[in-house]
């Protein structure tokens, strides 16, 4: 438990110095925050144009899908703020610097984590929380306890699953040593095709999202449950199912550091 705190402790402290460093470019910063704010915005665009044309998506209103793109983005954004160090984990190996990580006596996951924080998501986040209010307000959510903690099981089901995936991405860097583009189609792409219900792509996609990547589990069941098309509880935990897939992620990253070779540089 003492072991757990300290890590804590010096994660915080590597997030504050991120935090530090950022601030003495505050024009770049906010700048950096605003363009993620119109990255996001664009593709709200999308889904209003759409939903001038056709009223509803499988069965799906304009709020209810506002709901579901929000809860995604903010998602994608969480993990990609805290995570983002096993974003650009393959720059660390080509240039040596993981050697380093490795001698030194604090856990490398701890290390590769507290190397980058992007607080600028938070101009997504914005976009994907004032989303998510026009969402509440027009989708007629039936609101009690449970609802509130589905969206609060989505939110750190959904983190986790994208973190997962950065980490499997990292981890591939191993042995590639430079990134590999095509993990995007299941880090920003699932962020694209995430704004629609993904039961509307077909029943092959829903089964892959089920039971190899599990976004179905953090997006389109328990959107289910919250807008009340499914009244079982299981609906309510598949989120925290979904938590598991951090554990073959993680298997592949210790796979990874026990095979790793220098890059020499």
């Amino acid at each position: 438990m003492k072991t757990i705190r300290k890590s804590f402790h010096l994660y915080l402290h590597y997030i504050s110095i991120n935090i530090r460093s950022m601030m003495q470019y505050k024009t770049s910063f906010f700048l950096s925050a605003m363009g993620q704010f119109l990255v996001s915005f664009n593709v709200f665009l999308g889904i209003f144009f759409m939903f001038r044309r056709f009223r509803t998506v499988e069965d799906f209103s304009y709020g209810e899908v506002l709901l579901c793109f929000s809860i995604v983005l903010l998602e994608f954004s969480l993990a990609e703020m805290f995570v983002r160090g096993f974003d650009a984990f393959s720059g660390i190996v080509r240039s040596g610097e993981f050697d380093r990580i490795l001698v030194r006596p604090q856990n490398e996951i701890l290390q590769v984590l507290g190397s980058r924080f992007e607080l600028s998501r938070i101009g997504r986040m914005i976009q994907a929380i004032v989303m998510f209010v026009y969402g509440v307000a027009n989708s007629h959510v039936n609101w009690n306890l449970s609802k509130a903690v589905t969206v609060i099981f989505m939110l750190i089901g959904g983190t986790a699953v994208f973190s997962a995936l950065f980490l499997i991405y990292a981890a591939l860097c191993f042995f590639t040593l430079e990134g590999l583009e095509f993990m995007n189609v299941f880090t920003d792409g699932a962020r694209e095709f995430g704004k629609y219900p993904i039961g509307i792509y077909g029943k092959k996609m829903l089964l892959f999202t089920t039971f190899l990547v599990p976004y179905a589990l953090i997006q389109y069941y328990p959107l289910l449950y919250l807008l009340g098309k499914r009244e079982s509880v299981l609906y309510l935990f598949m989120p925290l199912f979904a938590c598991l897939f951090l554990l073959p992620a993680f298997l592949l990253w210790k796979f990874g550091v026990r095979h790793y070779k220098s890059s020499g540089s």
